[in-house]
């Protein structure tokens, strides 16, 4: 799961959205409730990641990750940006291929 987080920082840091978009699944999910919203499918990821990454500048820091299982994980990330400056939570779930099936992200 480390190398799963952090080629996601890497690409995502690096507004690289085809690259993060290689590390989920299909079908996956990401339900941000700090911006109010869920994104479906690799279309709902890729405008997430445009929106929130690419659109506001936003690098991210990795500052823990606790592994609960094979396939979840809690991670929280430092979030720096055209907004300013956050510490978040995700909550990762991978599928048994090893990709990303479902993040839940808020903000501390």
């Amino acid at each position: 799961m480390q190398k799963l987080v952090e080629s996601f920082i890497a690409t995502a840091n690096a507004f690289d959205v085809e690259g993060a978009l290689s590390l989920f699944a299909a079908d996956a999910v990401i339900d941000d409730v700090s911006v109010g919203d869920t994104f479906v499918g690799r279309d709902g990821v890729r405008k997430y990641l445009e929106r929130f990454f690419v659109g506001y500048s936003t690098k991210s820091r990795l500052l823990s990750l606790e592994e609960l299982d094979d396939l979840h994980s809690n991670v929280r990330l430092d979030f720096t940006g055209d907004f300013g400056h956050e510490v978040g939570i995700l909550k990762i779930a991978i599928n048994s291929d090893g990709l990303i099936e479902r993040i839940d992200a808020d903000l501390e």
